[in-house]
C-alpha cells in the first residue's frame, strides 16, 4: 500500500475513536489489572499459603492455560456472532474469579481459581481485535490497536501505586477483592456503549458510516490473503510464524511484567508504596513507545521492522538491566524502562499482520489461534523466572537473560513474515512485504 492510497487521518470522521476506543480501553485495563495483580500478592501468598517462588510463578502462569480454551471460539464469535455479547458475559465471569482469588486457602485452590480466571478472560482479546477490525480500516489499524492496547501499560501504572497502598494498609486478599469489582460495573457500560459494527450503530453519523463503507471496500480490493477459511489458515506457515513470534514476545512481556515488583524491590530499599510508585516508570515510557511506534507504522505503511526493532531493543535492554543490577539502580531502571517499552510497542503493529495474511472468513479464528498459543508464553515467562530465581538462590540474572534470548529471537523471526498486497489477480503483480 503506497502513501498515495492512504487516507489523510486528520480529515477522516472520528466519532468512533471517542466512542469505541475508550470503552474497550477501560474494559481491558480492568482485565489486565486482574491478570497481573498477582505479582504484587506474591510475597503475602508465600507466607500465608506456605509456597515457594517457583509455585508463585506457576500461579502467575497457569492463568494462560485457561486462557487458551476460548481463544479460537472468541475470535470466531467476535467476527460471526457478537463481540458485544461475548465480552459482556466474559466480564461477569472474570469478575467472580478475580474476587475469589482473595478467598483461596491453599495452593491447589489458588491454581484452580487462576486457571478459571484465564478461561473467563480467554476470548476477549481476539473478540475485541475482531471488533476493532470492523470499525477501523487498515491504514488506521495500528493506531486503533495501540490506543486500545494502551490499557496494558496504563493498567500497570494505575495498579502499581494502588496495589502498594492496599498492601500497605490491608492484606493481599483485599487486593483481589477490591480490584475484581470493577469488571462487574464495566459489563453494564460495555453493553450500553458498544455496537458490533458501523451498520448497527444508531449513534454513528451518516458521513462516518459512508466513509467506512468506502474505506473497507478499498481495503477489500487491496488485500490478497493466502487463506480465507480456518482450515487453510491453520496449516499456513505464515500464520505459524506469527504464533512463534507472538509466543516469544509474550514470554518476555509477562516474564518481566509479573516479576516487575520483585525486580524493582531488589533494586531499591523502598517499602510497598515506594516500590509501587517507582514501578510505574517503565510503563509510562511504554505508553509513549506504543504510541510513537504505531503512529509511525501507519504513516509509513511498514510493519515488520516496527515489530522487530522493539523486540530486539527490549531483549538487549533487559540483559543490560540484569548486568548492571544493584551496582547502579538508576541505570538499571532506565534499561528496565526500555525493556517494557519494547515489549509493549510491538503489540499494536503486530496485530495488523493477521488481516494481511488471512481473509475475513478466517480472521477471527486465526487471531484466536495466534493469541491463544502465543499467550502460553505468559505461562513460560513467569514460571521460568520463578524457577531460575529459586535454583540460582534468589538471583534474577539467569531468568532475565533467558527472557533476553527469546525476545531477540522473536525480533529476528518476524523479518521472515510475508504477505501480498495489490488488486491484480496474478502473483507476478503482487508486492511482497
Amino acid at each position: 500500500m503506497d502513501s498515495s492510497s492512504r487516507t489523510n487521518y486528520s480529515t477522516a470522521p472520528r466519532q468512533r475513536w471517542t466512542r469505541i476506543i475508550p470503552v474497550a480501553f477501560l474494559m481491558y485495563t480492568i482485565g489486565f489489572m486482574d491478570r497481573i495483580n498477582i505479582g504484587f500478592g506474591f510475597s503475602g501468598m508465600e507466607r500465608s499459603l506456605s509456597t515457594t517462588a517457583t509455585m508463585a510463578g506457576l500461579a502467575g502462569g497457569i492463568f494462560f492455560f485457561g486462557y487458551l480454551f476460548l481463544q479460537i471460539p472468541g475470535g470466531h464469535w467476535g467476527v460471526n456472532w457478537s463481540a458485544k455479547k461475548f465480552v459482556t458475559l466474559s466480564l461477569l465471569f472474570w469478575a467472580v474469579f478475580a474476587i475469589l482469588t482473595g478467598a483461596v486457602q491453599n495452593v491447589p485452590e489458588l491454581l484452580t481459581v487462576r486457571f478459571l480466571l484465564g478461561v473467563a478472560e480467554g476470548g476477549v482479546w481476539p473478540a475485541t481485535l475482531a471488533l476493532l477490525a470492523k470499525w477501523f480500516p487498515l491504514d488506521e489499524r495500528a493506531r486503533a490497536n495501540s490506543y486500545w492496547m494502551f490499557c496494558l501499560p496504563v493498567a500497570a501504572i494505575i495498579m502499581s501505586p494502588v496495589a502498594g497502598l492496599i498492601l500497605a494498609h490491608m492484606s493481599w486478599r483485599w487486593l483481589f477483592y477490591l480490584e475484581g469489582l470493577p469488571a462487574l460495573i464495566w459489563a453494564g457500560v460495555w453493553w450500553m456503549f458498544i455496537d458490533d459494527s458501523p451498520e448497527t450503530a444508531k449513534w454513528l453519523s451518516t458521513e462516518e458510516r459512508d466513509y467506512l463503507r468506502a474505506k473497507f471496500a478499498e481495503d477489500a480490493k487491496t488485500l490478497r490473503p493466502v487463506a480465507n477459511n480456518w482450515r487453510k489458515a491453520f496449516v499456513n506457515g505464515q500464520v505459524w510464524l506469527l504464533v512463534a513470534v507472538y509466543f516469544l514476545g509474550v514470554t518476555g512481556l509477562y516474564g518481566v511484567t509479573l516479576w516487575m515488583p520483585t525486580i524493582v524491590k531488589n533494586l531499591s530499599s523502598l517499602g510497598p508504596t515506594g516500590v509501587g510508585l517507582l514501578g510505574t516508570l517503565p510503563y509510562i515510557v511504554a505508553v509513549l513507545a506504543l504510541w510513537l511506534n504505531s503512529k509511525h507504522s501507519d504513516r509509513t505503511g511498514e510493519r515488520k521492522w516496527h515489530i522487530a526493532i522493539p523486540l530486539i531493543v527490549a531483549g538487549v535492554s533487559l540483559l543490560l538491566s540484569a548486568a548492571v543490577g544493584t551496582s547502579s539502580p538508576v541505570l538499571a531502571m532506565i534499561f528496565l524502562s526500555l525493556t517494557e517499552a519494547g515489549v509493549m510497542a510491538f503489540l499494536g503493529v503486530f496485530w495488523t499482520l493477521p488481516p494481511l495474511i488471512v481473509g475475513p472468513n478466517a480472521l477471527g479464528s486465526s487471531m484466536g489461534l495466534i493469541n491463544g498459543l502465543g499467550n502460553l508464553g505468559g505461562f513460560l515467562g513467569p514460571f521460568m523466572v520463578g524457577y531460575l530465581l529459586t535454583v540460582s538462590h534468589n538471583s534474577m540474572f539467569a531468568g532475565l537473560a533467558f527472557m533476553t534470548v527469546l525476545l531477540v529471537l522473536g525480533g529476528v523471526l518476524i523479518l521472515g513474515a510475508q504477505y501480498r498486497m495489490g488488486a491484480a489477480p496474478d502473483l507476478a503483480s503482487s508486492s511482497l512485504k
